[in-house]
């Protein structure tokens, strides 16, 4: 399935099932993605998370309700997923501006209307990338659990928060004082940065990761193994997390929707980062962008 044909589809399931308990698992499997894949294409091509768009949904929908229909507050807030009238016009009154009651009155409220997917090829940058035949491989780092809708902003804070905490001693030029820090060296933790889509719920494993050399893997730390298989290695020049933000959009935007040739497969991508030369601020930083791919079923 085309990725455009994807995020089209996943609003119309979305919008057909708009005051039913539907899970980012649900829509997933209606276009045969990976729950994180189709958040973070939604999130990319949409500009906010899947979450967010059936949120502001359901609240449009339920002013249209306040008013044109007599229905109670109540009832509206429980026909788009509120347990209770004190969380729904919390909600409500944030998203419109005004409360139920005030609305049911005649206060303007905020339309948001359902997504209309086109593609819109611009000029710009050239992409470069290559299809690259890659043999199983296993990393090794420090992991934490994100929520994709929050996962932007969290993750270069747990970047900053290793850094500090294991980093800082060895970049020093000093000695490794622990296992921690040993394994770092060892390792070279820091070359990779590892999304991990396995255990659902909206939520997805992250990995501040390097090329696992074998020997202890000290308490906490975890080691995970990609198997054998194709990887589109988007090649990324420039300071970061500019270009790699901007890469990534364009994977996203304008070189998956309708690939003739390629889908994407698997359920984790890769960040790679230049650890020997420069800093990634320089203007000519070195990083890349690795996406498992398969080639499209030619009928």
């Amino acid at each position: 399935m085309e990725w455009l044909t994807c995020v089209r589809t996943s609003i119309e399931y979305i919008e057909s099932h708009i005051t039913e308990d539907i899970s980012t698992q649900q829509v997933a499997d209606q276009v045969h993605l990976s729950p994180f894949f189709l958040q973070k294409g939604f999130s990319v091509m949409t500009g906010m998370g899947l979450g967010e768009y059936i949120r502001n949904r359901r609240l449009y929908l339920a002013a249209c309700d306040l008013q044109n229909t007599n229905d109670k507050v109540i009832d509206i807030s429980l026909r788009y997923g509120y347990e209770t009238p004190e969380s729904f016009t919390k909600a409500f009154t944030r998203f419109h501006g005004a409360t139920p009651s005030q609305v049911r009155a005649g206060a303007d409220i905020t339309p948001f209307l359902p997504l209309t997917i086109k593609l819109s090829v611009q000029g710009g940058y050239e992409m470069d990338y290559k299809i690259a035949p890659m043999f199983p491989f296993k990393v090794i780092g420090f992991q934490k659990v994100f929520d994709m809708e929050s996962s932007y902003k969290k993750i270069p804070e747990f970047w900053d928060e290793i850094c500090e905490k294991y980093a800082k001693n060895v970049y020093a030029g000093n000695a490794p004082a622990n296992p921690y820090e040993q394994a770092l060296v060892d390792n070279c933790i820091g070359e990779y940065g590892v999304c991990i889509d396995d255990i659902g719920g909206g939520k997805f494993r992250y990995l501040v990761a390097g090329r696992y050399t074998g020997g202890d893997v000290p308490e906490g730390m975890v080691v995970y193994e990609f198997p054998r298989g194709e990887w589109a290695v988007f090649n990324c020049i420039g300071p970061n997390p500019e270009t790699l933000q901007r890469i990534n959009t364009q994977i996203f935007q304008e070189w998956l929707p309708g690939n003739p040739d390629y889908e994407l497969f698997g359920n984790a991508t890769v960040e790679w980062y230049d650890c020997v030369n420069g800093e990634m601020t320089d203007p000519d930083y070195h990083s890349a962008i690795w996406v498992p791919v398969r080639k499209r079923h030619q009928v």
